[in-house]
This record gives C-alpha cells, sequence and structure tokens, in this order.
C-alpha cells in the first residue's frame, strides 16, 4: 500500500468496476430484503352471531344521579329500551314541584317503580330481570324501585 502522501485524491473507475463494487451490494442488500419471509396476515375474527336463547329477555337498569332517579327496562335480544320512567318526566315534576316533594328521594324512588311496573303491564312484560351497578346494594333508592315493582305484579328472575 501506498503511503498517505503518494495515494491519488481521486480515481476513476470504470463503468463495470463501479457497478460491480457499489451496485452489487445495493442489489444485494434489496435481494436480502424481499427474500425475508412476508408477515402472515391473519383476517379479523368473525363476530358470532348473537345467542339469545340463553338470554334473560328483559333487564331492569337503574340509574341514580343527584338530582333525578331513573329507571328503564331494556329488551335484550334487540339492545331497545321496553319502557321506562323518571323522575324528569314533565308531568312528574310539576306534580311534584306542586306539593314540594323532592325528585331524589326514596319516596321519589318508590314512585318510579311503581310507574315503571304500571307501564310494563300494559306492555305484557310480566317479568324482569335486574341488573346492579357495580356498587349497588339492595338497599335505600335500590331497595325501593324493586319493591314498587314487585308490589305493582312485575316478577324479579
Amino acid at each position: 500500500m501506498r503511503p498517505k502522501s503518494q495515494r491519488p485524491l481521486f480515481c476513476v473507475l470504470s463503468r463495470s468496476d463501479y457497478n460491480s463494487r457499489f451496485l452489487s451490494s445495493e442489489l444485494r442488500r434489496l435481494e436480502q430484503l424481499s427474500s425475508k419471509p412476508q408477515k402472515m396476515v391473519i383476517p379479523p375474527p368473525v363476530k358470532a352471531q348473537r345467542i339469545t336463547n340463553y338470554l334473560k329477555p328483559y333487564l331492569l337498569k337503574m340509574h341514580f344521579s343527584n338530582k333525578y332517579v331513573s329507571a328503564q327496562v331494556i329488551h335484550t335480544p334487540t339492545a331497545t329500551v321496553a319502557s321506562a320512567a323518571s323522575s324528569q318526566e314533565k308531568a312528574l315534576r310539576e306534580a311534584w314541584n306542586k306539593g314540594q316533594q323532592s325528585t331524589r328521594d326514596v319516596a321519589a324512588a318508590a314512585k318510579i317503580g311503581k310507574l315503571l311496573g304500571e307501564r310494563l303491564l300494559l306492555k305484557d312484560i310480566p317479568a324482569v330481570s335486574v341488573v346492579y351497578k357495580k356498587q349497588q346494594r339492595y338497599h335505600g333508592k335500590v331497595r325501593a324501585v324493586i319493591d314498587s315493582l314487585r308490589e305493582a305484579g312485575v316478577k324479579l328472575l
């Protein structure tokens, strides 16, 4: 090898030398990339049809805010609301405001349960299943709604 001082600053390569030195390495790299096994694409799973044979047909869901009480019965096969009652309904609020009654206490919850029970019987829904939220217990407003539903003649599953 020549010492640094004697090396040429640049060298002229023929086209074939240039192709063999530089392009072949690029081609080799591209071949390696293309020869890598491709990742297998897995199609998303096909969602099975909803089986409603074992589902309870009607679910009672209750919601209690700081101001109102509401309860609704959901038809599970179609995921629609079969019937609902709330202390936000205009007729109920007007009646309660005249008598200065609260729309959020246990008595209001009992009235909502009674009203919902009557509406369910009018729609020929004889029984419902109760769904409790995480921290709900059979106590207070929940108990008032459920007991008044029972008194109205609706069976609980």
